[in-house]
Parts: structure tokens; C-alpha cells; sequence
């Protein structure tokens, strides 16, 4: 039913809800080495859907923000899109052992050399809902403070730069298209648009997070071997 069809003094709810149906079949199609590919079969209406997706452990990434209301920025290399690009500082939760929140702070020292006093949570999405089951937690750190300790870093991480930039201009680099990275994109601006409500619109770091897939039940290859993707 349309909003149209329940009338003008309807009460929308604005709300994404569960809604799973019978899975009939399943099938890993790839299993790679950060995360897999499945494909399910279920019931839906009178017949059945088939859907390969990315099966994926979920992420975290953090909106280190100071005292001046800039945030800090990660750039490095990224292969798939041919790009280098900034990004806030992440990382995937491939540790069943570790909370989402442990992970983020974890990711800020070994990404950008910082631990924060204060943490509070912005906001969770799906990157891509018709092809992948990620879902992404982004947390507000503030209280920020060099940890004293510069981490080994490898890979695409070993030159990484980071630069401190306002949010109002980090706002204005992604609106005049210059910056692509989504886990960026959505927490600038759900820290520019807290930061306008007086910050009332944050949660506990700890709040529920109902969208995170239980993640894949056979292991990517680099976490079966314990390594860190």
C-alpha cells in the first residue's frame, strides 16, 4: 500500500524492518580470501529467487574529530577502483573475538598513529544491499591523542598519508564530486549534520546493531590462516 492509498493522515514509518524468507539452498560459489561469494535460493511470493552475493564480515570506520572540528583523513591506494583516495580510517571485523568498538579503536592507532578518550556512535549502513550483506558502523571519536606508537604498516597501508582537514571542507570536497569513498561520504556528513543538531542525534557506542550479518560460515582463506585482511 502507498502513502496515497493509506490517506493524508497516515503515519508513515519511517523504518527499514526484518523480513527473511525460507532459504531453500545454498551454494558457496567462491571462497576467497577476504571474503566469499554465496549463492541462496529462497522462497518468495508463489516461486523461488536466486541471488549470489558477497558474504562479508562487516567493517568498522571512525570520524576522528578534534578540537578545531577537523577530520582526520586517510588516503592510499586502492586497486580495484584505480584510485588513490581519501578515506576515514577502517577496517573489517575479522576478529569474532573483538566488539566493533574495540575494532575502531584498533583501527584508528594502527591506521593513524591515535587513540581517543570519547566515542559515540553516527550511524550504520549497507554498502551495497543487492549484491552484499556489508554492513558498516561508524563511530565518532573525539578526545583525540597520539598514541605514541607508530605501527607497522604493509601493502597498500605502508604509504598511506593522512591530513587533518575541516569538516566544513571535507563537506565541500565531496559535494563539488572530488571525493568517492562511501564509508567517507556518509560519515562527514552524518558528523557535519549531528555537529548542526548539537550532537543530540548520537548514540552509545555500544547501541545494537541489528544489520550486521552474522558473517560468512566458512571462512574467507586469510582469516582461516589467521592473518588480518
Amino acid at each position: 500500500m502507498t502513502v496515497a492509498e493509506q490517506g493524508a493522515d497516515a503515519v508513515l514509518e519511517l523504518r527499514d524492518i526484518p523480513e527473511r524468507h525460507e532459504v531453500r539452498s545454498e551454494e558457496l560459489v567462491h571462497r576467497g580470501w577476504v571474503w566469499n561469494l554465496k549463492s541462496e535460493t529462497a522462497a518468495y511470493g508463489d516461486g523461488e529467487i536466486t541471488r549470489e552475493f558477497i558474504d562479508h564480515t562487516g567493517a568498522v570506520s571512525v570520524v576522528a574529530l578534534d578540537e578545531q572540528d577537523r577530520v582526520l583523513l586517510i588516503r592510499q591506494y586502492r586497486h580495484p577502483v584505480g584510485f588513490r583516495q581519501w578515506e576515514l580510517p577502517a577496517g573489517l571485523l575479522d576478529d569474532p573475538h573483538e566488539s566493533p568498538l574495540v575494532a575502531a579503536q584498533r583501527e584508528l592507532a594502527e591506521e593513524a598513529d591515535y587513540a581517543a578518550e570519547e566515542w559515540s556512535l553516527l550511524l550504520d549502513f549497507w554498502t551495497t544491499p543487492g549484491g552484499c550483506n556489508e554492513s558498516i558502523r561508524i563511530f565518532l571519536a573525539r578526545g583525540l591523542t597520539p598514541t605514541g606508537r607508530i605501527f607497522e604498516r604493509v601493502h597498500e597501508e605502508a604509504d598511506i598519508e593522512t591530513a587533518w582537514v575541516p569538516l566544513d571542507e571535507a563537506v565541500t570536497a565531496i559535494l563539488r564530486g572530488d571525493l568517492h569513498n562511501p564509508a567517507m561520504l556518509q560519515g562527514v556528513f552524518a558528523a557535519n549534520e549531528a555537529r548542526r543538531r548539537g550532537w543530540e542525534t548520537l548514540r552509545p557506542a555500544d547501541a545494537p546493531w541489528p544489520t550486521k550479518s552474522a558473517g560468512p560460515s566458512v571462512l574467507p582463506r586469510a582469516l582461516a590462516d589467521g592473518n588480518r585482511a
